[in-house]
């Protein structure tokens, strides 16, 4: 799954960046407003971690204007702004939780997981196909009663595909899912992700298979 933060802190922006990359998501950063904006206009996302105070706006503005707008997309604040009033009146203005500065980075990741877990995200901790078994919330894939070690993109790759499982996914959702908006993507890295994760799947005897339509996208079905 993928999360932008918004934070004007370079080093807890660092900080946030690692922990959340480190429980398995996909991770962009901004520091201003405007670039919030600028990526959530390219890129669909399952979370926003949302600081109040930044050099260009204020943070509250931006939850009420995504709010205004319709936007459903989840809203972690977390601020420094400790006072009782100000929670209320960001939690009713849409924040989907509150987090006071300092804060405990297994707490984060913790209430994270609490949002993406809630019914109307549909975000499983658990995904089944088959023999397949993929478990968010403790970074664990088996087949069977076997591990299988995944690296983190085929690792999201595979959380994707399961969740779309019998469905063709576009090249282009798989992509978002993978990458952030800062790295660098070659031509066939994709391919290369998808691939390596086809090959451990087929040595742990999955029952499941990746079939790739070329130039489209994959399609992750259990076999005949």
């Amino acid at each position: 799954m993928r999360i932008l933060v918004i934070e004007d802190n370079s080093r807890l922006l660092e900080l946030i960046a690692e922990d959340l990359k480190g429980a398995g998501y996909v991770i962009d950063t901004a520091q201003t407003v405007a670039d919030a904006w600028s990526f959530l206009r390219m890129v669909q996302y399952d979370l926003l971690v949302l600081d109040l105070s930044l050099p260009d706006g204020e943070g509250g503005d931006m939850l009420r204007e995504l709010r205004r707008a319709g936007h459903s997309l989840p809203v972690l604040v977390a601020t420094a702004r400790i006072e009782v009033h100000q929670r209320i009146t960001t939690l009713n203005d849409g924040a989907d939780d509150y987090l006071v500065k300092p804060f405990d980075r297994d707490e984060l990741i913790a209430r994270v997981r609490a949002i993406l877990r809630r019914p109307q995200l549909r975000a499983q901790p658990v995904l089944r196909n088959g023999n397949l078994m993929l478990d968010l919330d403790r970074l664990v894939c088996s087949v069977g009663d076997r591990p299988i070690e995944l690296p983190r993109r085929e690792m999201t790759a595979l959380e994707i595909l399961l969740r779309h499982h019998d469905s063709l996914v576009p090249r282009r959702r798989l992509e978002q899912g993978i990458y952030a908006i800062d790295e660098a993507v070659t031509p066939n890295a994709l391919e290369a992700v998808v691939s390596r994760l086809r090959k451990r799947l087929e040595t742990a005897e999955a029952s499941v298979s990746i079939t790739a339509m070329r130039g489209i996208g994959y399609l992750l079905s259990e076999k005949a």
